[in-house]
């Protein structure tokens, strides 16, 4: 229902998911795996909202329209989990989250993931773009830390 994926997609999510490094993603970005969802440090950011993590289904699964409810729900809660656990390490002063479906509605990777960004006073997140490239393992390493140290206390 309502699909985009090409049909040889290779998805970058599965990838990292199999413990394979992926569209500039490694495993040591993964902050919190749960039985039905995992949350990672996001390889592209938004200028302002330095850090920001990605919350997946441990599944593939398109899109919102074809995510079962069990990975609907896991999602949900450990992008619950992850925004309280952003703000009690980031220094921030709020979390927004974002979820996109089909190309119109500006999903790019077909697989289904809610951002979860660090907010700012002032930060413009919605008038800014994401980094063109990919930002490397050594630049994400403080804020894959800071979350992984947090969850595992």
């Amino acid at each position: 229902m309502f699909s985009h994926q090409p049909h040889d997609y290779e998805c970058p999510f599965c990838y990292l998911l199999a413990g394979r490094e992926s569209a500039g993603s490694t495993p040591r970005d993964i902050v919190r795996q749960t039985d039905t969802a995992t949350a990672l440090i996001s390889p592209r950011w938004w200028p302002n909202n330095r850090g920001h993590v990605l919350v997946v289904p441990n599944e593939h699964h398109e899109n919102l329209y074809d995510l079962p409810a069990a990975y609907g729900h896991g999602v949900h809660d450990l992008v619950r989990e992850v925004a309280l656990a952003i703000r009690h390490t980031y220094g921030c002063s709020g979390v927004s989250t974002r979820q996109h479906n089909e190309p119109d509605g500006n999903q790019d990777v077909w697989h289904h993931h809610v951002h979860v960004f660090p907010r700012y006073h002032g930060d413009d997140l919605y008038r800014s773009k994401p980094t063109a490239q990919f930002l490397t393992f050594e630049e994400r390493r403080p804020y894959a830390e800071k979350l992984q140290a947090y969850f595992s206390s």
